[in-house]
């Protein structure tokens, strides 16, 4: 759940040279149309027609930062999974127990989905236009949180026994799931949906009573 040193990558225009900051600005305006595009329509209805008329970009200037529309769908799988690992982050900066860790991790990633639901559509597509992207996109999540799972075992705070990286990619489902069912699924029009506390209560239970050593669970 951690950021990596991937995230520093400099962004290139298509031709693989480096940007101006305003070609950075002009860059990231396609990118969040391309959110509401493709969370809207889905990757084959979407259209770089759709994407530049709702960024105010021109058709021609596009094609300087993607050269394709699969181009910048994967430019913005990466890009989700960028801003979703780091708001993650950031919630556990302040965290003292992997518990803490774990609370503040998952209120960052729902969060984090309800105000952005593109990043649901984009990864599932993915599996069908991008496997690789799709990969990538979990990779990068398991990495930090295997780190940080054997970090906390090391400090006696997670059950010794317990295999990081099937327990990382465990809890990961749990929060694509129920983030899936609660906030993606009855999500009202025209509002950002919030996680009911009961649920989040209960999913902190499930993790708490999974990580602890057997003596503190409860």
């Amino acid at each position: 759940m951690s950021v990596d040193e991937t995230d520093a990558v400099e962004p290139l225009s298509a031709a693989g040279k480096p940007l101006t900051k305003r070609g950075e600005a002009t860059r990231t305006r396609l990118l969040e149309s391309a959110e509401h595009v493709f969370a809207e329509l889905g990757y084959h209805e979407a259209s770089i027609v759709r994407i530049t008329e709702r960024a105010g970009i021109g058709l021609g200037t596009f094609y300087l930062y993607f050269d394709s529309k699969q181009a910048i769908f994967e430019a913005l799988a990466i890009d989700l999974n960028r801003r979703v690992r780091h708001a993650m982050s950031d919630e556990m900066a302040g965290a003292t127990t992997r518990i803490e860790a774990e609370r503040a991790g998952f209120a960052g990633f729902f969060r984090f989905t309800a105000e952005h639901p593109a990043l649901y559509r984009v990864v599932r597509e993915s599996e069908y236009v991008s496997p690789g992207t799709m990969r990538l996109h979990y990779q990068r999540i398991v990495e930090g949180y295997e780190e940080g799972l054997r970090a906390a075992q090391a400090e006696g705070d997670v059950d010794p026994g317990l295999d990081p990286e099937v327990t990382a990619w465990t809890l990961m489902g749990i929060g694509e799931l129920i983030g899936m069912r609660y906030l993606l699924w009855e999500r009202p029009e025209g509002q950002v949906p919030r996680l009911p506390d009961g649920v989040f209560e209960s999913v902190m239970r499930v993790v708490r009573n999974a990580l602890a050593p057997g003596e503190e669970r409860r």
